[in-house]
């Protein structure tokens, strides 16, 4: 309905605001309260009006009006008091329930005086009195004036009259109460308290329509204060999904905003403020609006600290903002609001908290939520300043513990001390040795995030000037293995040819010193051979030099670089027995070289070898063994892997752990991976396939709102290009079973018809009919009659193609009982689903006969409710013999006493 011709009576009126109140919420719903109320007005029926007026305030209340509140009750009272007896039971109570309403409308509203509101909590307790009802809501509505004006001590009265009050039927709700109550704990900083008093309502012992979207918001803090991150994730995850949508929460969507920016989320935060623009500027609801805009300048401000300052960020309407500008936007405007409540009140409350909530530190560095987020890239400069933490007395002891760890370690820890003498060198303007740059080239070149080829090409450069030609010869060996992992194998063995070479001439009489770079030479032919091995030959080859390798270290083994020279050896053997077949060789040479790796405190040289030893495991069905390679590898190479390598192997154990069942640990660790490819800059690659993973793991855990979240975030960057369309399907799929479970069966619907729309393509149609079927279930549910009917058609189109005769009756009873579905309909599609039964026996035998016999009884049982129901009785009565025949057929005796009683009782009417 669009306008009030269609009110002609109060049942007409009844059903358009039912209509309307399921509609989202919104000034829509506002304006369409309006409409019916003018449409009201003209039925002369005074009942018509007062709920009209009651629905009106109710969609106010539930919006970003909520100042317009105030005149539909006003007019409610009016005639209440004149004339009572126009009012319903129903309506009397509503009018009561709703001075609660009131009361907190007028504080959020500054330019209402503060004596205005304490006249009006006068006249609430003066009326709950007069009609008989407890002072409960009358003390609860006192203790919020009370609190939000900075009255402590008769906040705590008000609060322990409110919690002694006997709870009747103007009490709100449990769930709404707890909310309260565990929000005062919350101030007062008893967070153990506060989560202990909303527990019930997390838990969902007590909920209504807006718990426990609120009582999850609120949660957030005092979770992450008490160490409680991952339940904070997920309260976040599960309750955003239920605010996102309801513009009367503006307040608990700037908690999950405020909980982004203080969790190293500040990407996620601006995602958020760009889904609702409204949000900055609507004014019905200033205390809403003032709590929006102060964790708006909380993330601003998070970002120009990040150096994010210029970066584009959403904003109010019309202009163009950056963080920096809104930091300050946003901030000025939060005091503003907050200055005209203290004004009203004659405290500084709200100011002070307004204040402390905009200049909140961050709680955590970082916490993965699992969601995909677009990152905001800070400017960097060509050379960056070192951090205080980094800053030394003078740039030469920063450069002397690089050469120290250069040739006592190497490694990771050595290329990051030569990356900050150089910065230091640099601010400094200390001139480093060419051998010093040389250094410098050759560790970036090892940590370049791409191959490396020219970085090392410098270093051969320096060192040669050096006067080194030992480490220029272990730079181009270097250099030549970065080739191989372009893939420009046959430069890769052209390149490691002369190096090689002068390394076997000179290995007679090579010392520790000289023996390390002649060892990186061997070992990089040795693995470029591995790598480009087309045949027994090469593995050959690759052997001697790995024998090589050994006899000129093994003399060394009191010095730890060569000692893991010859780790990595025994690892490239371990390679050359598993291509060889003998896997129990491989297993012990991969752990004895992990096990020297560590001994050695070279640790994150251990993990390439336990990632193989993970794999040997998974291939003999060795789940324990699986784990626990995989859990080593990433405490060894926790520091010092690269993003892609901690994704990869936290979501190769997050597999291993899902395939035994353990679907909690196994989605910590799927989450990591979605954190780690993020970093690495491949949310629509690895990052979605994670996202994948995790939503599925989460929906095993029956973590549902979770997995919804994560598998929506999933399939924004699931292709069937790159992950193929049958893992399109399945998001799809599971989301629809998250939908489902969490109530959500549009969702569902639509879920599962997406898929649905994949798989019609698929040559195997078995799929196609069970989400054409599950979406008819879903569109059933979600009182979506006529949908529901043109799904089961398909679906038993294509159950009937795949000659799958149970399922097309069990759709053919569906559709009959539809709400749709009218006297004939419903026999005409028992009868169908009766005779598909009754034409598919013959030809069957079996557990297929005993099945289509209990399909036959069910269907013959069900007509026979229906026919009942309608009040054809004698028909009836024929159905429910002939199911008691099919059920004692089918050998089912419970069901043929169930269907004979049924009888019995029928023919005694």
């Amino acid at each position: 309905m669009n306008g009030t011709d269609e009110i002609i009576d109060l049942d007409s009126l009844r059903r358009a605001m039912a209509e309307n109140a399921a509609q989202p919420e919104g000034p829509a719903r506002g304006a369409r309260a309006e409409q019916l109320l003018a449409g009201a007005e003209k039925l002369s029926e005074p009942l018509a009006v007062v709920e009209a007026l009651g629905h009106q305030l109710q969609m106010y209340n539930y919006s970003s009006e909520k100042d317009k509140m105030f005149v539909p009750f006003a007019r409610l009272l009016r005639m209440w008091d004149e004339h009572p007896e126009e009012f319903d039971a129903y309506e009397a109570h509503s009018l009561h329930w709703v001075f609660k309403w009131m009361s907190g409308g007028m504080l959020n509203q500054p330019h209402i005086p503060l004596a205005a509101m304490e006249k009006w909590l006068g006249e609430m307790e003066h009326r709950y009195r007069v009609a008989g009802h407890s002072e409960r809501a009358v003390r609860m509505s006192e203790f919020y004036v009370a609190d939000h004006i900075g009255d402590e001590e008769r906040a705590t009265r008000a609060y322990e009259a409110w919690l002694a009050a006997d709870r009747d039927e103007m009490a709100d709700c449990h769930a709404c109460e707890l909310n309260g109550q565990g929000a005062r704990q919350s101030d007062l900083r008893d967070d153990e308290r506060a989560l202990e008093l909303w527990r019930p309502v997390l838990e969902g012992e007590h909920k209504c329509a807006h718990e426990p979207h609120a009582t999850l918001a609120s949660s957030l803090l005092p979770l992450l204060r008490l160490g409680r991150p991952e339940e904070a994730r997920a309260h976040h995850l599960r309750g955003y999904r239920l605010v996102r949508q309801m513009e009367s929460m503006r307040g608990a969507f700037a908690s999950h905003v405020e909980f982004c920016a203080l969790t190293g989320n500040e990407a996620r935060a601006i995602e958020l403020l760009a889904e609702r623009p409204a949000y900055f500027t609507d004014s019905g609801n200033p205390d809403g609006l003032m709590d929006f805009l102060s964790v708006t300048a909380l993330v601003m401000d998070r970002l120009v600290e990040l150096g994010l300052g210029e970066q584009s960020v959403p904003g109010p309407s019309g202009r163009t903002w950056t963080a920096a500008d809104l930091a300050v936007h946003a901030r000025v405007e939060a005091q503003s609001l907050a200055s005209r409540f203290d004004e009203r009140n004659g405290t500084d409350r709200v100011g002070r908290r307004v204040r402390e909530r905009m200049d909140q530190r961050p709680l955590l560095d970082r916490l993965p939520l699992g969601v995909r987020v677009v990152r905001p890239v800070a400017p960097r400069p060509a050379t960056a300043a070192p951090t205080p933490a980094e800053q030394p007395a003078d740039a030469s002891a920063l450069v002397a513990e690089a050469r120290r760890l250069s040739v006592e370690q190497g490694g990771p820890d050595a290329g990051l001390a030569w990356e900050r003498a150089a910065r230091a060198a640099e601010a400094e303007g200390l001139e480093l040795t060419v051998h010093d740059r040389a250094e410098i080239a050759d560790y970036s070149a090892m940590g370049s995030a791409g191959d490396g080829v020219e970085l090392f090409a410098r270093a051969v450069e320096l060192y040669e000037a050096s006067g080194d030609p030992e480490e220029a010869r272990a730079a181009r060996a270097r250099g030549a293995y970065a080739l191989s992992h372009a893939g420009r194998t046959d430069e890769a063995l052209a390149a490691i040819r002369e190096p090689y070479e002068q390394v076997l001439a000179a290995l007679p009489g090579l010392d520790a010193t000289t023996a390390r770079p002649a060892a990186v030479v061997l070992a990089c032919r040795a693995r470029i051979l591995l790598q480009t091995h087309s045949g027994d030959d090469e593995i050959g080859e690759a052997e001697a030099c790995v024998r090589r390798l050994l006899a000129l270290v093994e003399p060394f083994t009191d010095v730890p670089r060569l000692a893991s020279q010859a780790a990595s050896a025994r690892s490239m053997l371990g390679d050359i027995a598993l291509h060889r077949g003998d896997t129990d060789a491989a297993t012990e040479l991969f752990e004895q070289a992990a096990a020297e790796h560590v001994a050695m405190e070279r640790p994150w040289l251990a993990v390439d070898s336990e990632v193989r030893l993970a794999g040997l495991a998974r291939d003999r069905e060795d789940a324990e063994g699986a784990e626990r390679a995989l859990r080593a590898a990433l405490e060894h190479g926790a520091g010092y892997l690269e993003p892609m390598g901690s994704a990869r192997l936290h979501l190769q154990l997050a597999d291993v752990l899902a395939a035994s069942g353990q679907f909690a640990s196994a989605s910590d660790h799927a989450l990591e991976a979605t954190h780690w490819a993020d970093e690495a800059g491949e949310s629509a690659g690895l990052g979605a396939w994670a996202r994948f993973q995790l939503g599925g793991h989460l929906l095993r855990a029956e973590r549902m709102a979770e997995a919804a979240e994560v598998l929506e975030s999933a399939l924004l960057d699931l292709s069937a290009d790159d992950h193929g369309d049958g893992s399109i399907v399945q998001a799809l799929w599971w989301l629809g079973d998250c939908a489902r479970a969490l109530g959500e069966h549009v969702q569902a619907a639509q879920a599962w018809l997406r898929a649905a729309e994949i798989a019609q393509h698929w040559p195997e149609q078995r799929d196609h009919a069970m989400l054409a079927n599950l979406a008819a279930d879903a569109l059933d549910r979600a009182g979506r009659p006529e949908e529901a009917d043109r799904a089961y058609v398909r679906a038993g189109e294509l159950w009937a193609s795949l000659g799958q005769v149970p399922a097309v009756v069990r759709c053919l009873r569906a559709r009959a009982w539809l709400d749709s579905a009218s006297a004939d309909d419903e026999r005409e599609l028992m009868g169908a689903a009766i005779r598909t039964c009754e034409e598919a026996l013959p030809s069957s035998g079996g557990d297929v006969r005993l099945s289509l016999l209990s399909d036959l009884g069910h269907t013959h049982r069900q007509l026979a409710e229906l026919l009942e129901r309608r009040g054809e009785t004698a028909d009836a009565t024929a159905h429910l013999e002939s199911a008691a025949a099919a059920f004692g057929d089918a050998g089912d005796e419970e069901r043929r006493a169930e269907a004979e009683e049924v009888l019995a009782a029928l023919r005694t009417r």
